[in-house]
């Protein structure tokens, strides 16, 4: 038996610097505002901020597969994967993003994953548009094997915010992706079987009790009820989030509430769900529902009456008031242990 770090991250903004050659021109027009001053020695610095906080998951082993949303294109991916691998020598991270997002600034999804340890086809990298007035996002779909072959289906996801409020402007937009990411589950188990091992992560801007999870995207805190159900449903993992412990940040305790924090309020956006597979003993994945957590430094940690995740930012023509090069993102990553049953060699 093996195990495997899954994670996801929402790493904020993470843009090529201001003057990056190969920008698309509409993405050069929708972001110069906020990349105004974004040089190359502070997306250097973003980088290697990410880069600690990542290796810091998994008992400072970095994960074996890391899903990401709000990253620019390739060059930013490969950044971070050459610093990560410099980190981490007994690593050797790569990438797959499929760069088609429509999304109205340009940022996608992607996988970050150990290639000693897991391979991916690149036959088998989908993007799933969301769509909406204003722009889509995109759910990125990968199927990966690790060393004894086994197959897991994995999807990245970043649904559409909240931006215009959460009830009247963009709730249905959400309700949208929910359905979309439904729909290809369905499709996944036509083609692969209803055993099939799939583990959707991202940043869902909903919690796990809103709506677009529970009804369009059909998941559950009900263990049972995915293992017995014979339809495409997930269970969802987040609220075992709720029996982590505190940390200690500057000599105090303290309780992490949700992934990310809006005017001092917790919001839990992102999460882990997968399907009845990891949960029955008739395959060869069994997730550890247990090890589902908030991945959070001490120095990823505001020291304030919030505690919620320290921002780098950007710099929006002020560096010196909008960036904070002590900060990681606006969320905190998440991660869960998968043990994979292999065959012997």
């Amino acid at each position: 038996m093996n195990v495997y770090c899954i994670a996801f991250w929402n790493l904020e903004n993470l843009f090529a610097p201001e003057g990056f050659p190969n920008r698309e021109p509409w993405i050069a027009e929708a972001v110069a505002g906020d990349l105004r001053g974004w040089t190359d020695a502070l997306f250097t610095r973003k980088i290697q901020q990410l880069a600690h906080g990542i290796r810091s998951i998994n008992g400072n082993s970095g994960p074996d597969l890391l899903g990401v949303c709000e990253v620019e294109n390739r060059f930013v991916l490969d950044r971070l994967t050459q610093e990560l691998n410099t980190l981490l020598t007994a690593r050797r991270y790569d990438v797959i993003h499929a760069d088609a997002t429509k999304d109205k600034r340009g940022i996608d999804t992607a996988f970050l994953f150990d290639s000693n340890r897991l391979s991916t086809n690149p036959a088998e990298l989908f993007s799933h548009f969301v769509m909406r007035r204003t722009g889509t996002r995109d759910i990125t779909q990968a199927t990966f094997r690790t060393r004894g072959g086994r197959e897991l289906v994995a999807y990245c996801n970043h649904w559409p915010s909240r931006s215009g409020g959460h009830h009247t402007e963009s709730q249905g937009f959400r309700m949208t992706a929910g359905e979309t990411l439904g729909y290809w589950h369905e499709r996944v188990r036509e083609v692969k079987g209803d055993n099939v091992a799939i583990v959707a992560m991202g940043d869902f801007n909903d919690d796990p009790a809103d709506p677009s999870l529970t009804v369009h995207a059909n998941s559950s805190r009900e263990r049972d009820d995915i293992e017995g159900a014979n339809s495409a449903r997930f269970y969802n993992l987040t609220w075992n989030y709720l029996r982590q412990e505190a940390i200690t940040v500057s000599g105090k305790r303290r309780t992490l509430y949700g992934t990310l924090y809006f005017q001092g309020n917790a919001n839990t956006f992102d999460q882990m769900l997968v399907s009845r597979a990891l949960l029955r003993s008739v395959g060869p994945f069994r997730v550890r529902e247990q090890t589902a957590r908030i991945e959070a430094l001490p120095a990823m940690v505001a020291d304030s009456k919030n505690e919620g995740p320290i921002r780098f930012g950007l710099p929006k023509g002020d560096a010196a008031r909008n960036v904070n090069p002590d900060g990681f993102s606006d969320h905190f990553p998440v991660s869960v242990m998968v043990e994979v049953d292999e065959p012997i060699s």
